[in-house]
């Protein structure tokens, strides 16, 4: 207590100044007890109370390597034992060599500042003690750290810093009140920990790990007396930039070592001999780009903003990802990435204009496997990009890519839910105008707007059902189940299985609901979504009608050891198990039997696809999955490059279709299973499922395939109209068939189930009308009566000439 008073009054004294306000008047300590000054005297503001130097975050694999790091400062917090004795000397002997003897203030150092600041014209001379520079550099930080506008940070730092009387007293203040706090060692520790060391480098062990790549603890003389010359002015001195500058202030410290009698003139004269090679220096990487993996650290970056226990903002989160010192632990098997980015690579090349992408998604969890695109490396050289090319906007990705035909899933599964069973069948010819039919919305009924005649691209023109109709993608099947199923669900079903529509960047999700449900075209897949998406919505069905987001953030630990929450997958169930039964099992059919079938990894375990191709076979896709992963492969024209950039000379109309592809030499035939099922999807899969059980799908039961049985009811007292409408409010489906009759052509035979027949939910009741006599009988008809006619000639002339 006695020792704070007369070092403030002392202080006070020399400098002739008493700042009020501030600090207590001298003449008003006098007048208090002697435990109320005390009190104000060791009072401390909460920086220096609680000392948290800003310290990098770290971002670990699967494998505990690390990924990267983040930071505002890149420092590395270490206990002093873990700090070389010779660095903790050569930082004394150039700072504050009596520190272990004198308070917060030295005395002998201060008058002796005072003095030549007095007779120079130079400006002030050093007289702080480590503690006093530590107090000063804590305060900066502190102004730094908290995060305001740029000119209110720069005025709190210059205050810090500024070279006036009032600053020196505030210090001293502080610095006599941390003393009574903290012992010498944990001072000192914090101020190596703190201090600015140059290039990018605070505290002694992120200095020693970029200048010399090695770590605090194992740093030499002539290392240690490097950084402890740094400190002082740590840009003009800075090694990289100014070697001759930074050997003459480290052979200042190695003199004024020898002079305390810390080492010896052998080990001045071996130390000076020591120059400095920059081939030692190790980069700083920040952030993500230049990392192994740039885009999925993005997406760890872009998940941590939007988690509320790092901050109630995205400045605050930052600020504590930047400045928290956090263990990040992530999912991320390097393993799976390289080999997913390896099979990418190989067939697209990052300067192609095309753009490839394959994510991997694990059903019932949302962990991201594997996130690799055909542009690895994160800038603005050819050939590289700041785009996620797989994620949704928010995420860091573009508007999306049009997915074809693996939309149809979401039909599928929609019809499924709604009870409409796998055995439903549908006239699949082409084409077929769709022109004015009606279909349910969230909104009511609706009409197909204009003109719209779909064809498929396979020869399909019979009744088919789901499973067929899924195996060769047929487009005329898939469009009658969507609108007898209603768009209502169908949008409804993608929605909540987790596909993720493009949009403009800054602008808000869309609904997809709001959207889509007016536009029957959803099931061809004309919608731009993004790949991640579709290997979320995919591992919906895998996972048995579980839906979980993406995550790929494991665990985050901060710098005092406590878990915090981590973005959630949200996991819950969106549909009925029996309905993803029922979509495992037509899509199994598609990659074993059908379209996808060049896809197939023949090793003997269940697997489930669907192919993808947009009309102008501007993109392909290939969606698979097992219990254990899903994923999702996909090509598409980059329509910012040639050939592929319209009203550009050369450019392609048949989009991917017979492209050879610049870098690798491959040839795209333009669909989903020959190119990116058969070149990525399959290879990644094939090397995926060595780590992995073989598991099967669950068979759904026989309401999902067969459907449940229903009475048909009477509609004997009703116009065709009305009946029509009956049967339409009961579910079933009405469609007319035309058959030959001896009826009137075009009038009315019957319904091909009649009142109170038992059919399936759902099914489809054909109103029969005629449209006359089949001609072929009446040509038989002709040609037997012809023929008995001649045979009665021919009978008669042989009678008469036996006659």
């Amino acid at each position: 207590m006695a020792y704070s008073l007369t070092m403030f009054a002392i202080v006070s004294v020399l400098a002739g100044v008493l700042v009020a306000g501030l600090f207590v008047p001298y003449a008003g300590l006098a007048g208090m007890g002697s435990k109320a000054a005390a009190d104000e005297l060791n009072s401390l503001p909460t920086e220096l109370a609680t000392p948290t130097p800003p310290t990098r975050s770290t971002v670990y694999m699967a494998d505990g390597k690390v990924l990267a790091h983040f930071f505002a400062e890149n420092r590395i917090a270490v206990p002093l034992d873990k700090i070389a004795p010779v660095m903790r000397q050569a930082q004394l002997a150039i700072e504050d060599h009596r520190y272990y003897e004198h308070g917060a203030l030295d005395v002998k150092g201060t008058l002796r500042a005072l003095v030549r600041n007095s007779t120079s014209t130079d400006g002030t001379q050093g007289g702080s003690s480590i503690t006093q520079q530590y107090v000063k550099m804590v305060q900066i930080e502190a102004c730094q750290t908290k995060g305001s506008s740029a000119a209110v940070t720069k005025k709190c730092v210059d205050d810090s810093r500024a070279p006036t009387m009032e600053r020196k007293v505030r210090e001293l203040r502080y610095a006599i009140a941390l003393e009574k706090r903290l012992t010498k060692d944990q001072i000192l520790s914090n101020y190596l920990n703190i201090a600015y060391y140059g290039d990018g480098t605070y505290g002694v062990e992120a200095a020693a790990r970029h200048f010399y790549n090695t770590s605090a603890a194992k740093l030499t003389l002539p290392q240690a007396a490097m950084l402890a010359g740094l400190v002082q002015n740590p840009d003009a001195n800075n090694p990289m930039n100014n070697k001759p500058a930074a050997l003459d202030r480290r052979d200042v410290v190695i003199n004024r070592m020898a002079e305390l009698g810390l080492i010896t003139p052998a080990q001045v004269k071996s130390a000076k001999a020591q120059g400095f090679s920059t081939k030692a220096v190790k980069p700083i990487i920040k952030g993500c780009q230049g990392t192994r993996f740039p885009f999925l650290c993005d997406y760890v970056k872009r998940s941590l903003e939007l988690e509320p226990s790092l901050g109630d903002n995205i400045t605050e989160r930052d600020n504590t990802l930047n400045r928290g010192g956090l263990k990040i632990y992530t999912a991320i098997d390097p393993k799976t990435q390289s080999m997913a980015q390896k099979k990418v690579s190989a067939f697209v090349g990052s300067k192609d204009p095309l753009i490839s992408t394959m994510n991997m998604i694990q059903p019932g969890t949302g962990l991201i496997l594997a996130s690799a695109q055909s542009r690895p490396v994160m800038g603005s050289k050819k050939g590289q990009t700041y785009w996620n090319l797989s994620a949704p906007t928010e995420m860091g990705g573009i508007q999306g890519y049009q997915a074809g035909s693996t939309f149809k899933a979401f039909t599928l599964a929609a019809a499924l839910e709604k009870g409409i069973p796998i055995s439903k069948k549908f006239n699949a010819k082409s084409p077929y105008n769709f022109s004015g039919k009606s279909f349910d919305t969230c909104d009511g009924r609706k009409k197909v707007y204009g003109t719209w005649k779909v064809k498929n691209s396979v020869g399909h023109s019979k009744k088919i059902g789901m499973t067929e109709a899924a195996e060769w993608s047929v487009n005329t099947y898939f469009v009658q189940l969507e609108l007898a199923t209603g768009m209502c669900g169908v949008t409804k079903m993608a929605q909540k299985t987790g596909v993720d529509v493009g949009h403009q960047i800054g602008a808000p999700s869309v609904n997809i609901v709001k959207k889509y449900q007016d536009k029957p075209s959803f099931t061809l897949g004309t919608v731009e979504v993004s790949p991640l998406s579709m290997a979320e919505a995919y591992a919906t069905f895998a996972s048995g009608g579980i839906h979980c987001n993406p995550i790929i953030v494991s665990k985050i630990v901060d710098r005092k050891g406590k878990q915090l929450a981590t973005p959630s997958g949200d996991c819950k169930r969106v549909m009925d198990k029996d309905v993803a039964d029922g979509v495992s099992k037509v899509l199994k059919a598609v990659i074993n039997k059908g379209t996808g079938t060049r896809a197939l990894v023949r090793d003997g375990r269940d697997q489930a696809g669907k192919t993808g191709t947009i009309d102008s076979a501007e993109a392909v896709w290939f969606a698979g999955y097992t219990p254990e992963v899903a994923g999702v492969a996909m090509i598409s024209i980059d329509n910012q490059k040639k050939p592929f950039m319209k009203g550009k000379s050369g450019f392609r109309k048949n989009g991917v279709t017979g492209y050879r592809v610049p870098s690798t030499g491959k040839y795209l035939e333009g669909s989903g299973s020959g190119d990116s099922g058969q070149y990525i999807w399959k290879p990644v899969m094939q090397e995926y499922f060595k780590q992995v059980p073989r598991t099967k799908f669950d068979d759904p039961p026989k309401r999902i395939e067969t459907g449940k049985k229903v009475t048909v009811p009477y509609t004997g007292n009703l116009s065709l109209s009305s009946a029509t409408k009956k049967l339409q409010k009961e579910g079933f489906n009405v469609e007319t068939e035309y058959r030959y009759s001896n009826r009137p052509k075009y009038s009315f035979i019957g319904w091909s189930a009649g009142a109170g027949s038992r059919v399936s939910e759902f099914s489809t009741i054909y109103k029969l009308v005629s449209k006359g006599k089949d001609p072929a009988i009446e040509k038989a008809k002709k040609a037997a009566k012809k023929k008995a006619e001649e045979k009665k000639k021919k009978d008669e002339k042989d009678k008469k000439d036996g006659g």
